[in-house]
């Protein structure tokens, strides 16, 4: 159980997770501060240009042979603002089903309340149902003094601008890779279980990818894993990202110690940019 939890975190922040469902989400009880505090109206203002509030992505998720579920990625401009500034709701939804529902049914959350300026969470919600095993989280973000509350009684310093298992995802489609080489390392500061993650990515090269009827111009990338506990070796997790303004997973492939997981993109909505097809 706790093998197969493991490596939903690490497929959500490569590939936006192979398992995702809406559930209901606690209220968030930390009270931010006053939008008046200079901290905060000093915190970074780098909106991206990869996407746009009303993106909508949509993934077949496989083991091995089985059809295994679906997951959705969404932004929704709400109007919400946390602190004075302008925030995304950023949702996962998914869950598992078919034949996988028989031996691991799957019905997860996860939320990020993400500043639509600066690219960093202000609140992380998740809430999972894997094969019986429940995990709840509700953490508070406070950018402006390097901490956070993990809403279980426990305060973390942090990053100052650290990211949950969603924005991560954000974050990283945000970040120049116009200058990439072979080899190159990315590393994303990620909260993980109250617990400071850095998730690293190995750039490995340009390669097209058909995807159903569709060939897509690629970044390829190598997540860098822990091998012996999931994975038998470091390179067993591969990602394909659009070569284009989006930076949209297309594929995630996966070897793992007991089978195998791909991840495909069935369909999207309201990109920012054309997609890297390749006609």
């Amino acid at each position: 159980m706790q093998g197969k939890t493991l490596f939903m975190k690490t497929f959500l922040i490569t590939a936006l997770s192979a398992a995702l469902i809406v559930v209901n989400a606690q209220p968030n009880k930390i009270k931010q501060e006053e939008s008046n505090d200079e901290k905060i109206q000093n915190l970074r203002r780098t909106p991206s240009q990869a996407f746009l509030p009303g993106e909508f992505l949509k993934y077949r998720v496989h083991y091995g042979i089985i059809d295994a579920g679906e997951a959705t990625v969404e932004i929704k401009d709400e109007g919400e603002k946390i602190n004075g500034r302008k925030v995304y709701h950023m949702v996962g939804n998914g869950y598992s089903k078919g034949t996988f529902n028989w031996f691991f049914k799957v019905k997860d959350t996860y939320e990020s309340y993400v500043d639509a300026d600066g690219l960093f969470p202000w609140r992380f919600k998740r809430d999972c149902n894997e094969g019986g095993f429940i995990i709840k989280q509700n953490y508070s973000f406070f950018p402006q003094h390097g901490n956070m509350y993990n809403g279980d009684g426990k305060w973390l310093k942090t990053p100052q601008y650290v990211q949950d298992m969603v924005s991560s995802f954000y974050y990283a489609r945000s970040l120049n890779l116009s200058n990439l080489k072979n080899g190159d390392l990315i590393t994303v500061q990620t909260m993980v279980d109250s617990e400071l993650w850095p998730f690293t990515i190995k750039y490995v090269g340009k390669e097209n990818i058909k995807v159903g009827k569709v060939k897509y111009r690629c970044l390829k990338f190598r997540p860098v894993v822990q091998k012996g506990r999931i994975f038998k070796d470091e390179e067993d997790l591969s990602i394909w990202i659009t070569d284009d303004g989006n930076r949209i997973p297309i594929m995630a492939e996966a070897k793992i110690l007991f089978g195998s997981l791909k991840m495909e993109l069935t369909d999207y909505k309201n990109l920012a940019h054309p997609l890297a097809i390749v006609k």
